[in-house]
């Protein structure tokens, strides 16, 4: 069926509340108000109050509070309400959260997803259009993932719930509303930590997450019409990356060009840049670049569309690639 990615996560949350009584949702204004994106419409009144749950407004509570539910035995679910929101959890997530598997050498597990809607394109200033996502890729003991379909929505926040790891879920904001068809009924798709090659191509291979896969999808449609051919791959895992799809492309087409709505400086382009030019040194016709957002707080509304990679940005990119 048609629907839109934050129905299809709600579906997704729904099936998981279903198929198991230990999972529970948490957040602030998820219950009653089905979250400011409404991405939990409904679930609160078919599945209880003791099991999607208001919190208060604290982000440190709402993790160490979750925390504690998964050591007793619940996979609870955990809404940050913004990006930018998250920052007061983070001690809660990168010192405990993220440690005690490897602490107790296995023994205990956080079975904890942590949704994070990201990203901007919907007009919100800082606080509000954030990608902190290079924050968590970078610690040890968590897994990072980010949708970018309906589908992969759907599917992917089922399998990080069932998951016995701390997963950081990132929701491309500005994709709550794009709409495609889902298969319900259907087999689950990719494993998790799997990158997905969404276009083929020949002469340059563009990589992206998130927000920015659609504006990577339209900026092969473009260069197809000026007569070159560009493959787009999903990233979908950022912890960890599955450099194995990503260096099987570029052997083909000897150009890498990574996108991002982050800040390019230290974020997860450059580790992909680096690892891409150790393994496929030899295939390379042009060193790796990167498109990303620029080294500043996130800019007011009216100057975001200056601030976000678009297609105009990547093949721009491209077009140094290939010159070359």
């Amino acid at each position: 069926m048609i629907t839109t990615f934050a129905a299809a996560l709600n579906a997704g949350l729904r099936s998981a509340l279903e198929d198991d009584p230990t999972v529970v949702l948490m957040g602030e204004d998820i219950g009653r108000l089905g979250g400011v994106f409404r991405v939990t419409d409904a679930l609160q009144k078919d599945f209880g109050n003791n099991r999607v749950i208001d919190t208060p407004l604290a982000e440190s509570g709402i993790i160490g509070t979750a925390f504690g539910m998964a050591l007793r035995g619940l996979r609870p679910v955990c809404e940050i309400q913004f990006d930018g929101f998250v920052y007061p959890a983070f001690d809660q997530i990168v010192s405990q959260v993220a440690k005690i598997h490897y602490r107790t050498q296995g023994k205990v597990r956080a079975p904890i997803t942590i949704r994070i809607p990201f990203g901007g394109g919907i007009g919100s200033v800082e606080h509000h259009s954030e990608s902190p996502e290079a924050y968590f890729a970078h610690t040890a003991g968590l897994r990072v993932v980010s949708p970018s379909t309906p589908a992969d929505a759907y599917w992917m926040i089922r399998a990080a719930i069932a998951l016995d790891d701390p997963v950081i879920f990132f929701e491309p904001k500005r994709r709550y509303w794009d709409k495609a068809e889902v298969d319900f009924g259907a087999p689950a798709g990719l494993p998790l930590d799997r990158a997905r090659v969404c276009v083929t191509g020949t002469d340059a291979t563009v990589v992206a997450y998130g927000g920015t896969v659609a504006t990577a999808l339209k900026a092969a449609d473009i260069a197809a019409g000026e007569g070159y051919s560009l493959e787009v791959i999903d990233l979908r895992s950022l912890s960890p990356i599955d450099f194995d799809t990503i260096e099987k492309s570029v052997a083909e087409t000897g150009r890498l060009i990574v996108v991002h709505e982050a800040p390019v400086f230290a974020g997860l382009g450059a580790e992909i840049a680096a690892r891409i030019t150790e393994r496929c040194f030899y295939h390379l016709e042009a060193p790796v670049l990167r498109v990303g957002g620029f080294d500043i707080p996130y800019p007011p509304a009216k100057l975001e569309k200056h601030h976000l990679p678009d297609p105009d940005r990547i093949l721009a990119a491209v077009d140094r690639s290939l010159a070359a």
